[in-house]
């Protein structure tokens, strides 16, 4: 058994000062006030109620012995949540006396070590929170750690985020996943650099400004006042974004973040756009680029989105035939009543129309039409399709369409198609058809696989002056590139009698009709798909040939398709994603038409528009911006801009007026950031961002930088997905359901609908999704968040409780420990190690669950509940409690540091809370949570053998069985609390029966059963027969993997209640000074008057007899 306290022997000159301890025992039950915690951050210190009237110096001097004062002693369960069968007597004791009890009541509560810290329960983060963050900014705690670590560099490369509006929760997202990875490569040693940035330059900005202008401030606005005004906005956007991403808990270098409208960053963008001319791949050319006529100019790729509800209007028209190749002699006969019919889903594009194009290796049939089903020129009776007058011109009319698709046609056209002949696509090739508008001739041609089956006729109308796939055909024939269609996406004179008409809307019904009234129209129907609208104006796009400047990918794409596979890409099917958008995309068209950006450095001879740039050039230009800016560009004069030795030839040149695509500014960051300042590394460590980056920063980043260094910009990728609301529909205003992250923090004006949720339970939902998917969000995710996170807060609390009168001295070896409380270190380091294995492969998610698992459950309900009654009442020094509290201790130090990156405030909340001071290995003293660097755990505790890591395995379970029985023994009314009952275990392993027998009487009472069990008793039964069980009414079972069985039976215990911890024991009843104590109980009280009279023989005799009689 556990080693005991007696008293000294207490003689007859003693006699004075043992009263005075039966007095101050008896004294103990007076009320008195409790220091008061008015906050988390702060305690009101109070004095104490003194239990005597003292009038002199000499009775204070004894009876300041006497008196005890206490802080924030709390006894409510949230503490340390646990099953209501848990006896709660110490606790309701301090309750009763927080109360006002009676004198007489609770006689030893004051006995009791009951829980003690300022740490409040209750997080108040919208004070506590910017407290924190006002003491790590205050001692540049973030500054100072990165730089005492030594375990080397690690740099996250920002990419930047717009600087256009307020901050959504996708940025919240991004950043917060971010400052985890940050937080913790510091907490492993790691000097860590992370620079902000913002992207400041392009159209969205632009517009904002003129949007908050009139009509006549824009009449006024100069291409230098618009920049100005721009970049004044992005500024001030930079700034509330920064301070929103602080609120966060982010910790960056916020002094040191770059902009990408800084002049230092503009001429590095200039350096890499001058590398690659140099190198010949940036060209100028004209083909088709998407086209926004809603913002007046090219953009690229990453620049569109794709509306899946956009409904075109889809035509199916017929070309004549007017003559066929020797290889199709047998179509002649067919002549002239022969015709191709296509289908295309853009109407607008049929005046530039140069060619049709066929798949060589499709079989196409000549079919003869009859039979029309629907009257020419009318709708269908859905008022959806519209039928064309093509019938009217021939009694006898064949059509040309893929085999494949006849029985299809036949049923949408509502005609009969009489197959008449098959012809092979590559035969068709060099048919000639008339154009069914300005009547010249044009050739049929052989595409490529775009030509299917799946849709349409087969045959596909070919513009090259407005679709990629056309352009690419139209280069192999020689075909001529038109595109009658301005800036505005309006027809141009080029386009005849449909000039000045909208292409996407009045010229396209136009051009319908046009071919409706000369028999060329077959059909025109709704057809809903994917496409591509400007990203910033929500509106659609077009494919258009304009003059622009291009990157050539094609010169560069295999040493990007190798870089790619030298970088670890997480998820590991992103790799497969950025390949393919790679190896398929077209050149990059990397030229704007706009004011507020970088300008392509380039002049252009006025009579023959030839361009002027080559090296010199562009490094005059380089050094001019890197000095004054990318605005020196709009003020300087050609003179001034050119290097000295074309000066004289000034007047022959004009400046460009087109900026770069504001991806080449970002895509240019790793040059700017990364490579020019000395603290970073380029390549990065890591990028982490959207998984739309694949065709955005990760893809214009990695193509600058082969282009021009031959390797990526980083060794790593992290991609993530988007925030959706509850019900997994995209976050809009009209839905109403945006979750905004700063309300999330702050809460909204009804607080009581909108509360506020803190930083931190925003970090820990961060924690909890799967970030490489979609993610969802909303009011009732939030709510498990926060109880979550409550609960997580709770156990912290109960940990730093337990821990106010520690001392490093008190730690007891391990070799020393309970086996509970090995198994409780065993468990606790391999937790420890899986939460930084799962750091390490980034996988947030699983470092939430085993958090959720282990602290706020297992932990709790099993180790910190059956450790209340040692902690509580098994005296303050004893061996029990000091093992104890050696491993909350670990736990405490362990778990905070393993949420930090996740919980920034929390932890550093309870750091600052710590009773004791925390000295890391090396003797530095941690005053911060992130100076004291990962838990590393003694290796010991990860050698507790396998068969005792199995037997406790059996305990929980067991413990949970037990449980359950209980719970029935307390329905039947046997009993209330767990610690009325007798367990009764019947085994049927015998080496394991004579384990449990064992621990029924164990060399310390941590180890003991009934204490597991959180009983009064058990008592462990060789046979089922036993007597003692003959009138046990609830009984229970638990049965073990390998077949073995543990019947289980309760009864009511033995013995009286002792007053004290509420155990039930025979031996109450049997000390006369305390007849309400059980055994353990008499000692330790016992001990502490001892204690007192240690303090008390120090009085003096007169002091003594002054203080009794007062």
């Amino acid at each position: 058994m556990e080693a005991t306290f007696f008293p000294k022997r207490i003689t007859a000159s003693n006699s004075v000062v043992f009263a005075l301890a039966r007095a101050k025992m008896a004294m103990q039950t007076s009320s008195y006030k409790l220091w008061s915690l008015k906050s988390c951050s702060s305690l009101r210190e109070t004095t104490s109620v003194s239990l005597l009237n003292l009038r002199s110096s000499s009775s204070a001097r004894v009876f300041s012995l006497m008196n005890m004062t206490r802080y924030s002693t709390y006894s409510n369960d949230d503490s340390c949540p646990s099953g209501k069968r848990r006896s709660r007597g110490p606790v309701m004791a301090a309750k009763k006396r927080s109360e006002g009890a009676k004198q007489d009541d609770g006689k030893y509560k004051d006995t009791v070590d009951l829980p003690k810290t300022a740490f409040g329960l209750r997080a108040n983060s919208t004070v506590r929170e910017p407290e924190l963050q006002k003491i790590w900014d205050d001692n540049q705690v973030f500054k100072r750690v990165a730089e005492r670590n030594n375990g080397g560099t690690f740099v996250l490369h920002d990419g930047p985020p717009y600087a256009n509006g307020d901050l959504h929760m996708g940025h919240a997202l991004n950043k917060i996943l971010k400052d985890i990875i940050n937080r913790y490569k510091l907490l492993q040693n790691f000097r860590v650099q992370y620079v902000p940035g913002w992207d400041c330059h392009g159209l969205p900005i632009e517009l904002k400004v003129l949007q908050s202008l009139d009509d006549d401030a824009r009449k006024e606005l100069t291409p230098l006042k618009l920049r100005n005004k721009a970049a004044k906005f992005a500024k001030s956007t930079v700034q509330s974004q920064m301070a929103s991403f602080k609120r966060y808990g982010v910790w960056a270098d916020w002094d040191q973040h770059y902009l990408t409208l800084h002049p230092e960053y503009e001429a590095a963008q200039i350096e890499v756009f001058g590398q690659m001319a140099i190198q010949g791949f940036i060209y100028r050319g004209r083909k088709p680029v998407h086209w926004s006529p809603s913002s007046r100019t090219a953009l690229a790729e990453a620049e569109l989105e794709y509306n899946e509800e956009h409904v075109s209007k889809s035509m199916y028209a017929i070309f004549r035939l007017v003559g066929v190749p020797a290889s199709c002699d047998s179509l002649k006969e067919f002549l002239p009543n022969l015709c191709l019919a296509i289908w295309t889903t853009t109407p607008w594009t049929i005046p530039a129309n140069a060619a049709v194009a066929v798949n060589n290796k499709l079989q196409y049939a000549v079919v003869e039409v009859s039979s029309a089903s629907v009257d020419g020129s009318t709708s269908s009776g859905d008022g959806k399709k519209r039928f064309g007058n093509f019938m009217k011109g021939d009694k006898s009319l064949h059509l040309i369409v893929a085999l494949d698709l006849v029985s299809t046609l036949e049923s949408k056209w509502g005609l009969k198609l009489t197959l008449k002949k098959t012809v092979l696509g590559s035969d068709l090739e060099n048919c000639r058809y008339t154009h069914p508008i300005d009547s010249r001739e044009c050739p049929v041609v052989v595409g490529g696989d775009y030509i299917t089956t799946e849709s349409g006729t087969g045959l596909v109308h070919t513009a090259p002056g407005h679709g990629q796939e056309d352009y690419v055909t139209g280069l192999k024939y020689g075909l001529p590139l038109v595109s009658p269609v301005d800036d505005d996406g309006k027809f141009t004179e080029e386009a005849g009698q449909f000039r000045g008409l909208d292409v996407l809307g009045s010229g396209n019904v136009a051009v319908i009709d046009y071919l409706d009234e000369h028999l060329s129209m077959v059909m025109v129907e709704p057809y809903k798909h994917k496409y591509p609208y400007d990203w910033r104006t929500k509106k659609p796009t077009i494919f258009r040939a304009t003059e622009q400047w291009f990157a050539s990918v094609e010169g560069f794409r295999d040493a990007a398709m190798d870089a790619i596979n030298q970088v670890t890409w997480i998820p590991s099917q992103a790799v497969n994603r950025i390949s393919a958008m790679t190896s398929g995309r077209s050149d990059w068209c990397i030229s704007r038409q706009r004011t507020w950006g970088v300008p392509i450095p380039v002049f252009y001879h006025i009579e023959s528009k030839e361009p002027l740039m080559n090296e010199e050039t562009i490094g005059h230009i380089k050094s001019i911006i890197s000095q004054k800016g990318s605005d020196a560009w709009w003020y300087m004069a050609v003179e001034e801009l050119l290097p000295e030795k074309y000066r004289d030839k000034a007047s022959n040149y004009e400046k460009g007026t087109d900026t770069m695509d504001v991806w080449f500014d970002s895509g240019s960051s790793w040059a700017a950031v990364l490579d020019k300042r000395e603290s970073l590394n380029y390549p990065a460590d890591l990028y982490l961002e959207g998984t739309d980056q694949h065709r955005g920063w990760f893809q214009s980043s990695l193509l600058t930088s082969i282009a021009t260094t031959g390797q990526a910009p980083y060794h790593g990728v992290i991609t993530h997905g988007f925030v959706l609301d509850e019900r997994g529909l995209k976050m809009s205003k009209s839905l109403g359901n945006v979750v905004d992250p700063r309300m999330v923090i702050e809460g909204g004006k009804n607080q009581k609908e909108n509360p506020p949720y803190s930083a931190d339970v925003l970090r820990l939902w961060v924690s909890s999704v799967d970030y490489t998917g979609d993610m969802l969000i909303g009011p009732q995710v939030l709510r498990q968040m926060s109880d979550i996170y409550r609960k997580l807060r709770g156990t912290l609390r109960f940990l730093l409780a337990n821990l106010h009168d520690w001392k490093a001295d008190y730690t007891v070896p391990y070799s020393d420990l309970p086996m509970i409380d090995q198994h409780a270190l065993y468990q606790l380091a391999n937790v420890v190690n899986n939460i930084r294995e799962s750091y390490d492969s980034y996988q947030f998610f699983k470092i939430f669950q085993v958090i959720q698992r282990f602290v706020i459950v297992d932990l709790s309900n099993f180790y910190l509940d059956v450790a209340k009654d040692r902690l509580y009442v098994g005296g303050s020094a004893s061996f029990t409690r000091r093992s104890c509290q050696t491993v909350l201790e670990a736990h405490l130090l362990s778990i905070g540091r393993i949420i930090a990156p996740i919980l920034p405030h929390l932890a550093e909340d309870m750091w600052q809370h710590l009773p004791f001071q925390y000295t890391a290995e090396d003797g530095h003293v941690a005053k911060f949570v992130f100076e004291s660097r990962w838990p590393e755990l003694d290796a010991e505790y990860l050698s507790f053998p396998e068969e005792e890591v199995d037997f406790w395995g059996k305990i929980l379970e067991l413990r949970t069985e037990v449980n359950k029985t209980l719970e029935v023994a307390r329905s039947g009314k046997l009993i209330g609390s767990s610690l009325e009952a007798k367990l009764y275990l019947h085994c049927s392993n015998e080496s394991l029966a004579e384990r449990l027998n064992k621990m029924c009487e164990p060399t310390n009472e941590a180890d003991a059963l009934h204490r597991i069990f959180i009983t009064s008793q058990v008592e462990i039964l060789n046979s089922l027969q036993d007597e003692r069980i003959k009138d046990v009414q609830y009984t229970g079972e638990y049965l073990m993997e390998e077949g073995d069985k543990i019947w289980i039976g309760v009864s009511r215990a033995n013995g009286s209640k002792c007053d004290r911890c509420w155990n039930y024991s025979p031996q109450v009843g049997s000390f006369i000074e305390h007849p309400l104590l059980c055994g353990r109980c008499h000692n330790v009280v016992i001990s502490l008057q001892a204690c007192d009279l240690d303090d008390l023989s120090k009085v003096t005799q007169s002091e003594a007899k002054e203080a009794i009689a007062q």
